[in-house]
């Protein structure tokens, strides 16, 4: 059989050849036909296929992030100033006053997660002060993690907050003297006045919100990743926010394949939500590049830990098993598959015993059902996750707090946070991520510094050789691994005939390179299904084209990408 493409004289390196020597690939209907030498493979070409010399670069399989939030981030993408992998507050500052004289009324600048104070050599946040003196009246808002907002006084009045506006519960606004709010909104621990006052801002409109998902998803692509499971997200309603994505689908525009979770927006009516949801869509429906992968991650309001680590850990409410049971019995019953928010070994505790209780009854156990996160997870829990037929969806957001953790547990607890070694050893499935692009960055090179390091992004020491991961094992968690998360192990994340043609070919070499440079590693050439989705550097001819940026003010169009140097464009 005749290949319609063929990739050859590169370095293929993971899972299924790890352990070989193999130089090339033949692809045919969007599918490996066959690994091999240049010369076994080059053998299978025609007059009709096509070749592609990859000077020896080191080829992956292409990234899959198991969390991650890309519809609702793409709708907002071209609207946000990012502030990853900047190296100082001052230079922060710069960016946001240049953003603010460029963008028009009544848009806002936004810089929302990617960022935290220690990647700064000042290693401090902005100040009010600073936020204030970079615009008058274009609003400024700013995303710290979960834990708070930073507004100038523009933002304040366009949200409409005033001395009489009520703290909604686990949140404060800080005011001065007079009661009038300052602009810092906190998390004590509920991120809901974050979220909540982000969703006050306008939106792009349709054309633009369009433009920003495919060019959001090309900036994913330019870092390597072919594959998501997206978490829905708060403030991202289904079906109506999912429309932009539903078209790019049916118009073939598509280059992430995206398996999505149904996430609940209405405390007291979640079980309604999944009542309806089960009964108007079905599990798995979509194709290869889009699909429905259950629900969650958030199931309940009640379940709900939030992850700030600068307020002590939350008891979670009293009616969280009255409320959840239901649900997740209700979703057992229609075979879905689910997902489940819990930061802390006290909230997976009560989770699992209404996982154990609900088994008895409707098996679980082939559900492909997962935590997400797990900081905190004892041994004990990963044994009964296990025995459930459960995984865990991990991601480097101590990458971004291990310092708050460090203050509020200490260095003992950090060691492992979360235990992914355990995790391993109990041949629990594991997938890597982001959590991206509220609170860390969604750049996957970030994630596998932190998983082969053990490092924050501020130079932190969190773990020991007993919690990191050799860069083989790192990569396999973030293809093969998080491929289940989608009940899609058969299907990619490997090197093997007959899955899909999904790969990415690497600036530098992943395996070999000093620990710090893994940070700016990103993607020369990505392939999705045999086709080439983004191309740079010697193989730039190769690049599809891409509608140019809209509206004209975004940020997007001045700056360089998140993993470079943050300079002006030339």
């Amino acid at each position: 059989m005749s290949a319609d493409i063929i990739f050859y004289n590169g370095q293929f390196k993971g899972v299924g050849t790890f352990d070989k020597k193999i130089s090339a690939a033949a692809i045919k209907n969007k599918c490996f036909l066959k690994f091999g030498s240049d010369k076994e493979i080059l053998a299978l070409k025609d007059d009709a296929t096509k070749l592609i010399d990859l000077k020896r670069k080191i080829i992956i399989p292409g990234l899959n992030d198991s969390h991650i939030h890309l519809i609702r981030g793409g709708l907002s993408y071209n609207m946000e100033l990012r502030w990853d992998n900047v190296k100082s507050l001052k230079e922060a500052l710069a960016l946001l006053k240049e953003q603010a004289k460029r963008t028009p009324p009544p848009q806002w600048v936004r810089v929302v997660g990617g960022w935290t104070e220690f990647q700064f050599k000042e290693k401090r946040m902005p100040t009010l002060e600073e936020i204030n003196a970079v615009s008058k009246d274009t609003p400024v808002f700013i995303l710290h993690l979960y834990d708070r907002a930073l507004l100038n006084q523009a933002a304040v009045r366009a949200i409409g907050y005033d001395k009489n506006t009520k703290e909604m519960p686990g949140t404060t606004i800080q005011r001065d003297k007079e009661g009038n709010p300052t602009g810092m909104l906190i998390a004590t621990p509920n991120a809901i006045i974050l979220y909540s006052a982000l969703a006050k801002g306008p939106k792009l409109n349709k054309i633009d919100q369009i433009n920003s998902t495919l060019h959001f998803m090309r900036e994913l692509n330019r870092l390597g990743i072919t594959s998501v499971v997206d978490a829905g997200g708060g403030f991202q309603n289904y079906p109506e926010d999912y429309e932009i994505m539903n078209q790019l689908n049916h118009e073939n525009k598509l280059t992430v394949r995206i398996a999505y979770n149904l996430f609940t927006q209405k405390p007291g009516q979640e079980l309604e939500d999944f009542q309806h949801w089960t009964q108007t869509t079905n599990y798995q429906e979509g194709n290869d590049y889009y699909h429905h992968n259950g629900a969650g991650e958030m199931l309940v309001f009640a379940a709900a830990d939030f992850e700030d680590f600068l307020q002590p850990r939350p008891d979670l409410s009293s009616v969280m098993e009255s409320q959840l049971e239901p649900i997740v019995e209700l979703l057992a019953k229609h075979r879905w598959p689910f997902r489940l928010h819990a930061t802390y070994e006290e909230s997976i505790l009560r989770a699992l015993a209404i996982y154990e209780k609900i088994n008895q009854a409707f098996p679980i156990t082939q559900l492909n059902w997962f935590f997400d996160h797990a900081e905190t997870i004892s041994d004990q829990s990963i044994e009964r996750v296990k025995k459930l037929g459960g995984g865990i969806a991990v991601q480097n957001r101590m990458a971004f707090q291990g310092e708050y953790f460090i203050d509020r547990y200490g260095k003992e607890k950090v060691l492992r946070t979360p235990p992914i070694k355990k995790m391993l050893e109990n041949e629990i499935s594991v997938g890597l991520g982001t959590d991206a692009t509220r609170v860390s960055s969604y750049n996957p090179w970030l994630s596998l510094y932190w998983a082969v390091t053990g490092k924050t992004i501020g130079g932190t020491k969190l773990y020991d050789e007993n919690n990191i991961l050799s860069r083989e094992k790192a990569l396999e968690l973030y293809t093969k691994g998080s491929a289940w998360f989608s009940n899609e192990q058969d299907k990619k994340g490997s090197f093997i005939e007959g899955q899909f043609a999904d790969f990415a070919v690497l600036s530098q070499d992943f395996f070999t390179i000093a620990e710090e440079e893994i940070k700016n590693i990103y993607s020369v050439m990505t392939v999705v299904g045999g086709e080439i989705v983004h191309a740079s550097d010697e193989f730039n001819a190769y690049n599809p084209p891409l509608p140019p940026v809209s509206p004209d003010w975004a940020p997007i169009k001045f700056y360089e990408p998140i993993n470079s140097s943050h300079k002006k464009y030339k």
